[in-house]
């Protein structure tokens, strides 16, 4: 099998996989690809994708606290088919306490956002429209 060419995952450090695994799952449609954990250091990963593209997630638990995480404009984005269901996420977020902001209606080229916190407050984008004159 060929190796992949090209930009193929982002890296994103975590405190506990099994927890950010589900947040992923949960708010961004994301499987898990595979696993693996190195018995030396105790240092786990798990690749996520949405099965649509090769581009995947790979969540690193290090045993480390995660000292920087995406905040201010630093984020991953998933766009949603429609701003009904960026709605009924937002209010499924805010119950659940992982809501940050929005949802926003910022026009072209942004579209409509929020900004959730997955469990070390790294942002995750649910979004519509962007890029889209139409939306």
């Amino acid at each position: 099998m060929a190796s992949e060419v090209g930009f193929s995952h982002v890296a994103v450090p975590v405190t506990d996989i099994d927890q950010s695994i589900a947040f992923y799952e949960r708010w961004a449609a994301m499987r898990v690809i595979d696993r693996l954990e190195d018995p030396k250091s105790g240092a786990k990963a798990a690749r996520l994708g949405d099965g649509q593209r090769q581009f995947a997630i790979a969540l690193v638990q290090g045993g480390q606290p995660v000292e920087h995480h995406l905040a201010g404009l630093g984020h991953l984005g998933v766009g949603l088919a429609n701003r009904d269901e960026v709605d009924r996420m937002c209010v499924e977020a805010e119950r659940e306490g992982c809501l940050r902001h929005g949802p926003v209606d910022s026009g072209y080229p942004l579209g409509y956002w929020a900004f959730l916190a997955d469990p070390d407050g790294h942002q995750l984008e649910l979004s519509y429209g962007q890029n889209d004159k139409d939306a």
